[in-house]
């Protein structure tokens, strides 16, 4: 089991998200605790640096986060629209 952490500045996004995004970001959170960072299975998943990681929650929505080696923590840096995510 991991542990997931959501910065300050993603939970502002998520607020801003529509319904449908924030059940999906729900979701991320979730599989994120069970099995760790790296969900192949979620759309658009993909390796964006060394121990970071991002994913479509909806067509306009994503995630951005970050695991810590020797650890089982998982850092949510980011929550918000495609546009504005720092990738």
């Amino acid at each position: 089991m991991y542990k997931v952490i959501i910065k300050k500045s993603a939970l502002k996004g998520i607020d801003k998200m529509p319904k449908i995004a924030q059940l999906a970001m729900g979701n991320l959170v979730n599989d994120l605790k069970e099995f760790g960072p790296i969900l192949k299975h979620w759309a658009n998943f993909s390796k964006l640096g060394k121990n970071k990681y991002h994913c479509h929650l909806t067509y306009k929505w994503v995630a951005c986060w970050e695991f810590y080696e020797d650890s089982i923590l998982i850092e949510v840096y980011y929550a918000g629209s495609r546009e504005n995510a720092p990738y």
